[in-house]
């Protein structure tokens, strides 16, 4: 229990913090306000500091380890894949190549039939090359989702999808053309 005189003391001293608190706020209202007016002459808006912010939140984020270690993955994987496709843009001229030279004059089209094409060695060994690097592609980059379909089902819906055109009527985009 606090005796009279106490809570008097108490009072005064309670009335007097309400006061400094009152005037500490009427302070930092005119110094926001003075805030304000320097920064509109200095031309600085809400959107410029927005930006200023943005850039060092960035900046600061770029030196962090984990985005270093994710960039240079990220750089990795994307030299890897650009590796595989020109391997595979080797492979697909060499192939084109050796099929010209088989074929003295006359066309793929004409030289050859799809199926006895396709049964080919040279196709054959083609195939797997293909297959091998897109299967390589799909575990190095994003996982064994191997949802695409094979080269074969691709290769048919390519060949029906050719002979539609050719009929002259018009092209219809099937399920399977889809998913690649």
């Amino acid at each position: 229990m606090l005796s009279e005189e106490e809570k008097e003391e108490l009072k005064a001293e309670l009335v007097q913090l309400e006061d400094e608190i009152t005037t500490l706020r009427q302070v930092l209202s005119a110094k926001e306000r003075h805030l304000v007016e320097i920064k509109q002459k200095l031309g600085m808006n809400l959107m410029n500091e927005l930006k200023q912010n943005f850039s060092r939140s960035w900046h600061d984020m770029q030196t962090t380890t984990a985005y270093k270690k994710t960039h240079e993955t990220l750089s990795h994987a994307g030299q890897k894949a650009t590796a595989a496709f020109s391997n595979v843009g080797t492979a697909i001229s060499k192939k084109f190549g050796d099929m010209r030279s088989h074929s003295i004059g006359y066309s793929i089209r004409h030289s050859i039939s799809m199926p006895a094409m396709r049964n080919s060695p040279t196709f054959k060994s083609f195939e797997e090359r293909v297959e091998t690097t897109v299967t390589s592609l799909k575990t190095k980059v994003g996982g064994t989702n191997h949802s695409g379909g094979s080269f074969e089902e691709v290769l048919n819906s390519t060949a029906h999808a050719s002979s539609q055109n050719a009929a002259g009527g018009p092209r219809q985009t099937t399920d399977e053309e889809l998913q690649c």
